[in-house]
């Protein structure tokens, strides 16, 4: 198992019982259950979230291009980016329009 997956699953599991033993300490206190509920799925909800952030951050200095990647499933796998085929002369090519032909009619080829 990857070592970055267990520091996350022992980060996880730390929070939910910081959570029960906030959650505990609230209800001692007679504040009301609502409320703290509410404090422990916020702070369930947000460290995971901090965390994520964090490690993205550290890894964004790795791998060629820094500035492209990022989105929901991390860097772009083939560093190449998106080209485009074009539908009237099957040029291959990156920008909006087909250096060949200047035809705008494309399709994404990944």
């Amino acid at each position: 198992m990857n070592p970055q997956l267990k520091k996350y699953y022992l980060v996880l599991i730390a929070s939910l019982v910081f959570s029960f033993a906030i959650q505990i300490t609230l209800s001692a206190m007679g504040v009301h259950p609502m409320i703290s509920i509410g404090v422990v799925i916020a702070i369930f909800l947000i460290l995971p979230f901090m965390m994520r952030r964090r490690y993205m951050n550290s890894m964004r200095g790795y791998g060629g291009d820094s500035g492209t990647g990022g989105g929901f499933f991390g860097m772009n796998s083939s560093g190449t980016g998106v080209r485009y085929v074009c539908l009237v002369c099957s040029n291959k090519h990156k920008g909006g329009t087909c250096p060949r032909c200047g035809s705008k009619m494309q399709r994404a080829d990944f």
